[in-house]
């Protein structure tokens, strides 16, 4: 069975999806799959990389263009699904060709477009959910990484249920796990915090990640203490117009780092040395970021919005979404040593249960039975 991966809708900056490609290759990989990935030109040396064996296709340069990356998808791809002789295609971001010429597996990372629409511009989530309802018509197989995003999934579009295939996202446990006290100082002083303790936050600062809440919920719990642990905002910029007049808004005494992207070489640092790994979400199709900072070690706070129970279990705290909520669950852990040590523990445990190796065995099952459904 030969796959076709369809990788030019990863961006540059290696968020969550690609992060997901990355990590899913080198696990499909080992498992024996006959790859072949189509990339763009930036993509081709790590994509090799990843694939060892496998055949690497680069798309042409101008796909780096979003309109013509789709107009490419739509006819060039079928093209290629034809020239490497492909048994199956994954497309793992929403979109697939409408003809392909063999059976589609696509991945479908979010239900929020239908169940939070507000929490999106108005383009990206008409957009979204279209790709979402052909694919449930169209695709062979449709992979998601939480029951919960299933459900949702269903519960909007309908569909067969006996289509769709969970597949947890893994944690690469040779990057993500706990650190030494050295290597957090070092993040530490990178971030200019010297010796000072701080709540942590890593993700793209978009609305439905509800960091506005979370700067309020931190100033309100940590506002009396002698000694209050800054508030440290990892990760991209995004476009919640709301982030930056809350920092405005943060007595002057009490201090919030921003530091954009961080190297995935200081991410495990980051994680392990906070004193508590905030992620108020509003909603996810799975909390990749609070299945890393499990593995590292964090006392993660999050909420029980649709997949984050999945990942987190019992071994995270939880919290309501409202200002006054995340203050509560942050006064209560940052008063609680022993709890946060508790709750350290069990991270690592749950977090070593997901595995990409795990994810890749369910990703082939899919490809053979949409294999199977053309025969």
């Amino acid at each position: 069975m030969r796959i076709l991966l369809d990788a030019t809708a990863i961006p540059a900056d290696r968020g969550g999806v690609g992060r997901y490609v990355d990590e899913l290759l080198p696990a499909l990989t080992g498992l024996g799959a006959d790859l072949v990935v189509a990339c763009q030109p930036r993509d081709a040396a790590t994509m090799s990389a990843l694939v060892p064996g496998g055949e690497v296709v680069p798309a042409p340069a101008a796909v780096g263009r979003r309109p013509v990356r789709m107009a490419w998808e739509q006819v060039g791809l079928p093209r290629l699904v034809r020239a490497v002789r492909a048994d199956v295609l994954h497309s793992p971001h929403y979109t697939m060709p409408q003809v392909a010429g063999c059976p589609v597996v696509v991945t479908l990372h979010d239900a929020t477009f239908f169940s939070h629409p507000e929490l999106h511009s108005p383009v990206k989530a008409r957009f979204f959910r279209a790709a979402t309802r052909l694919a449930v018509r169209r695709a062979a197989g449709l992979v998601v990484p939480s029951a919960a995003t299933r459900d949702e999934v269903l519960r909007f579009t309908g569909g067969d249920a006996g289509r769709f295939h969970v597949a947890h996202h893994g944690v690469d446990a040779g990057v993500f796990h706990p650190v030494d006290d050295a290597e957090r100082a070092r993040v530490r002083r990178s971030l200019g915090l010297g010796t000072r303790d701080y709540v942590g936050f890593l993700g793209t600062l978009e609305p439905r990640k509800n960091v506005p809440a979370l700067i309020r919920g931190w100033a309100r719990s940590v506002e009396g203490l002698p000694d209050p642990p800054a508030l440290v905002l990892a990760g991209g910029r995004g476009w919640d117009d709301a982030v930056d007049p809350a920092v405005a808004a943060v007595p002057d005494h009490l201090q919030v780092v921003r530091p954009g992207y961080l190297p995935l070489a200081d991410l495990p640092g980051f994680l392990s040395g906070a004193i508590v790994l905030a992620y108020p979400s509003l909603g996810e199709g799975f909390g990749l970021p609070v299945l890393e900072a499990m593995a590292c070690g964090a006392a993660v706070l999050t909420t029980r919005e649709l997949s984050l129970p999945e990942v987190g279990g019992d071994a995270v705290a939880y919290c309501g979404v409202e200002e006054t909520a995340i203050a509560a669950g942050l006064a209560e852990l940052l008063a609680d040593p022993v709890g946060r040590a508790r709750l350290s523990a069990a991270a690592v445990v749950r977090a070593a249960s997901f595995t990409w190796t795990a994810a890749a065995e369910v990703h082939l099952r899919a490809y053979e039975r949409a294999a199977r459904s053309r025969r």
